[in-house]
């Protein structure tokens, strides 16, 4: 579509900065490939908290949430989903853990994008994999219950066609090497957004297609560390990028600038992580592990960090945060709430809901 032309991609510049963030992606792509033969046993580690952090951030970013002790049973399908957010959970976890084991090989189409929008879909009543038969503005509500549209998508009798006129595009672009991976990447992204091909769940394909695309061109950070939990993290800037590198799109007069810059920041923060997080677990694995998951299955009431930190002098706060992640994964702990103040408790030792 519309990002993916020739005109608009000849009139794309990029100033030094943009360049050094392009090319430390590169670099981190590189590292990435070493750490993969080198440290198999403590990327599998990664990988569990990474689906669970995946599912439950990208669900959560369209309002869909389920309690914590449900979360991990439905990821490693150890129970059947009850609840219409639970069949979403479901879904999603189905679609990524296609990409997961076959992204490479899937090919961006038309096909492939019904394809997972019908696994998303697998579990509830309605089906998936079909284009929308209506209209579907991009609304924003008030906090006085006012309505405004922030985006008018592509309308629903042109989809089909926007659709196959974005992968045709992106393929063209791709073959003529019109520009690099990493811009055609997120445009296809932004694109598929303005499109917005479906009833309902584009959010959710659009982080899912995002993670397929980046696996074609090695990319594949987000298998060890969650893309979706960093686009939750910084929602405000996610959704003000795409908003502002929207206007103007049906005319191709849009400024791509912003979203570009939000997307490279979000994959370099993802490999950042990546890259401490390995180096911690390799250093810290066992006895330091063991030191803090000691301490914090000690405690009776709510605990912050800073008091994992001052109970476990010459332990850093990236090995208690990955401690921290691995036990909820687990399902031992919680957050109580979210932001710096918040803490985190056992899960036996938060009162019982009532029936």
């Amino acid at each position: 579509m519309h990002s993916l032309s020739p005109d608009y991609l000849a009139k794309l510049r990029f100033d030094a900065q943009q360049l050094t963030t392009l090319r430390a992606l590169g670099e981190y792509r590189g590292k990435q490939r070493l750490y993969v033969a080198q440290s198999p046993e403590v990327l599998s580690d990664l990988r569990q908290v990474a689906v669970i952090d995946s599912t439950e951030s990208s669900n959560r970013l369209e309002g869909v949430v389920v309690p914590t002790s449900r979360l991990k049973s439905l990821v490693l399908k150890n129970d059947a989903p009850k609840s219409r957010s639970e069949q979403e959970v479901a879904g999603y976890r189905d679609a990524l853990a296609l990409i997961h084991e076959n992204g490479e090989q899937m090919p961006f189409s038309e096909g492939t994008v019904r394809q997972l929008h019908s696994i998303l879909y697998r579990y509830l009543p309605q089906p998936g994999g079909h284009w929308k038969a209506t209209n579907n503005d991009i609304v924003e509500r008030h906090p006085d219950g006012r309505l405004r549209i922030r985006f008018r998508p592509v309308a629903a009798h042109l989809t089909p066609m926007a659709i196959a006129d974005l992968v045709a595009r992106y393929r063209a672009a791709l073959d003529q090497h019109l520009a690099d991976p990493l811009v055609l990447v997120p445009l296809a992204i932004l694109d598929f957004l303005c499109i917005h091909p479906f009833p309902d769940g584009n959010g959710r394909m659009a982080r899912l297609l995002t993670l397929q695309l980046l696996y074609h061109f090695d990319y594949a950070v987000g298998r060890f560390i969650s893309l979706e939990r960093i686009f939750e993290e910084s929602k405000e800037s996610y959704y003000e990028t795409l908003a502002a590198s929207s206007k103007s799109w049906h005319e191709a007069a849009h400024d791509s600038t912003p979203w570009l810059d939000y997307f490279w920041g979000a994959l370099l923060r993802a490999y950042k992580e990546f890259e401490e997080r390995v180096g911690t677990l390799t250093r810290g694995r066992g006895a330091k592990g063991n030191r803090v998951r000691a301490e914090i299955l000690k405690r009776s009431l709510p605990f912050s960090i800073s008091e994992i930190e001052q109970a476990c002098p010459g332990i850093s706060r990236d090995m208690v945060r990955l401690v921290l992640r691995a036990m909820k994964t687990e399902g031992l702990i919680a957050p109580t709430g979210k932001g710096r103040g918040a803490k985190w408790i056992g899960l036996d030792q938060r009162p019982p809901t009532p029936e």
